[in-house]
């Protein structure tokens, strides 16, 4: 099943369920989709969303999300917190699960060995290569800063 008709269902069972902030969060998720669709129906590169298409986007919005998260805890604003909460895990479960900090690590230092990169200059062939090999895997932020870290010895 693709991963729209997923989250239509998980929407109506929302809906049966009445439970408010799910409807509002699949409301907003469906939305985006529409958006997308509308978006790539009529550009200049014309072409049908796919799951790729959408996980981009619940990437994207998962981190918005985060960075709202920040916001809100650094605020004390627990009211907003909850509700972006709620949106950020819903729309996690739809994406693969990311690896731990300690295996993307991992998977940081054997690739700079196997690339043989040394300095920051190899820094871009190794984000590509990593990007290649596990691009929904990862979280290229925290694999940045990780990288940095382990070419700058």
């Amino acid at each position: 099943m693709s991963l729209k008709k997923t989250i239509e269902t998980e929407y109506k069972n929302a809906l049966k369920s009445k439970d408010k902030s799910k409807i509002s969060t699949y409301r907003l998720i469906l939305s985006s989709i529409k958006d997308l669709e509308i978006l790539n129906r009529s550009g200049p590169n014309k072409k049908k969303t796919d799951d790729e298409d959408i996980k981009k986007l619940f990437k994207k919005m998962v981190k918005q999300r985060a960075e709202s998260i920040d916001i809100y805890k650094k605020n004390n604003r627990s009211d907003l917190l909850e509700v972006e909460q709620n949106e950020y895990d819903i729309l996690s479960s739809f994406l693969p699960k990311q690896l731990s900090d300690e295996d993307t690590k991992k998977i940081c230092e054997e690739t700079i060995s196997k690339l043989s990169a040394t300095s920051i200059k190899d820094m871009g062939k190794v984000m590509g290569e990593l990007k290649k090999k596990h691009a929904d895997e990862i979280d290229f932020a925290k694999a940045g800063a990780l990288l940095k870290q382990l070419l700058n010895k």
